[in-house]
């Protein structure tokens, strides 16, 4: 018996016929390493059954053999959209365990780069959202401030995606001329280039009519699931980090939380363009905090555990050992259990340490919201067409780096 001849018998027995597909784990439309397997009624998801781990990198197990200031540059390979924000959430966490004090002008420094950071992640999630409906303009539009704010931690820290940016206790230098002078222009630009790219989308119609009620999740189901962050918020819970459980002095700063309603793609769009205007308020806030500030602090200066300019380091013999105890990982660390987290790109940001009092973490364990609200992606897309998993899938903003770490 042939195929036709099986599929005919069985359509006359009622036995109805799917079909499977691979969505992934190389196609460009997933922005990342995994894969779902779709079983598929014509063009309708019936079930999807995901498989992640392609790009599993073991950074909890490498941490327990790294000193802590050799951890950092894993957590840019996290989140890679953000990474700021993972290194300062990081940062803190060390911070916590060795109870310093972080002076005022070094948290403020810090909101401004981790809330340009969330700009940075936003534009990149929502662009990408109007790229997999069909608007390709504003995804190449928008860039450009991207671009604008990558040039920023340039200045900054020598780098742009992968920025290993500040130290455990602060920066490792003052925040240059230079860099402010592109903050300054990029608070006059970003307002009148982000308000175009929201003209284009947000009252669309055709956008609109690709994006409601498009992988919906109830506030019930994504709190079931652990979720967090604008995924969260777009289901109509106002649960932000900054707010629930301040840090970095967040408590000073006037801003409001944007909420959705239905959960679905189109609300997680506009909670993310909302926040943007958020964080930029933060940010010129942040600006005029830091002017109050006494000039020239950009690190604690704990030198048993902080870092020392590398001026005094080739001229002072004090400062010399500091340097290499600190390097060679022979400071002590006290023993202790601690969990920070911070909000991140995508949600809760959360690190889980056990120190054992030896040079290197004993346990480290990161909560990476990417991980966690992945799992309810089969339950969102089922019952959906396949057009509209992609789009799903972007409005998420899956990360593979943070999904798999």
């Amino acid at each position: 018996m042939n195929v036709n001849q099986s599929v005919i018998e069985q359509e006359k027995a009622g036995e109805k016929q799917y079909s499977y597909l691979n969505l992934g784990p190389t196609h460009p439309a997933t922005h990342g390493i995994f894969q779902n397997v779709l079983k598929m009624d014509g063009e309708i998801i019936v079930e999807a059954e995901p498989t992640i781990g392609y790009i599993h990198r073991a950074f909890e197990k490498l941490a327990e053999r790294r000193p802590f200031y050799q951890i950092t540059p894993l957590t840019d390979r996290m989140n890679y959209c953000s990474s700021p924000i993972n290194n300062m959430g990081w940062h803190m966490t060390v911070e916590k365990l060795l109870n310093i004090e972080i002076p005022k002008r070094v948290q403020y420094l810090r909101v401004i780069i981790m809330e340009l950071s969330r700009i940075s992640d936003h534009i990149i999630c929502n662009t990408i959202i109007g790229q997999d409906t069909g608007a390709t303009t504003g995804f190449l539009y928008l860039f450009q401030m991207r671009e604008r704010i990558y040039e920023i931690f340039e200045e900054i820290c020598g780098a742009r995606l992968t920025t290993n940016i500040g130290r455990i206790g602060g920066l490792e230098r003052d925040v240059p001329q230079k860099a402010w002078d592109k903050i300054d222009k990029f608070l006059i630009d970003f307002p009148i280039a982000f308000k175009e790219f929201s003209n284009l989308l947000e009252r669309n119609r055709i956008f609109m009519d690709r994006t409601i009620n498009c992988g919906p999740i109830s506030a019930e189901r994504a709190l079931n699931y652990s979720f967090s962050g604008p995924n969260l918020r777009a289901a109509g819970v106002d649960y932000d980090v900054r707010v629930m459980n301040p840090y970095s002095s967040y408590e000073e700063f006037d801003f409001i939380i944007p909420v959705g309603t239905n959960g679905d793609t189109y609300d997680r769009f506009m909670v993310r363009q909302e926040e943007m205007w958020q964080s930029l308020s933060i940010v010129k806030q942040a600006i005029e905090k830091v002017k109050k500030e006494p000039a020239g602090i950009y690190s604690a200066r704990v030198p048993e555990f902080c870092l020392p300019p590398k001026e005094e380091v080739y001229n002072d013999m004090e400062a010399l050992i500091y340097h290499f105890k600190i390097v060679m990982g022979e400071t002590e660390i006290p023993k202790g259990e601690v969990y920070h987290c911070v909000e991140g790109g995508n949600g809760e940001l959360g690190f889980y340490l056990i120190s054992d009092g030896g040079r290197t973490p004993f346990r480290l364990q990161f909560r990476r919201p990417c991980f966690i609200y992945y799992q309810a992606y089969p339950e969102m897309i089922k019952g959906s067409m396949l057009s509209d998993a992609v789009i799903t899938m972007s409005s998420m903003n899956v990360i593979a780096g943070e999904l798999d770490a």
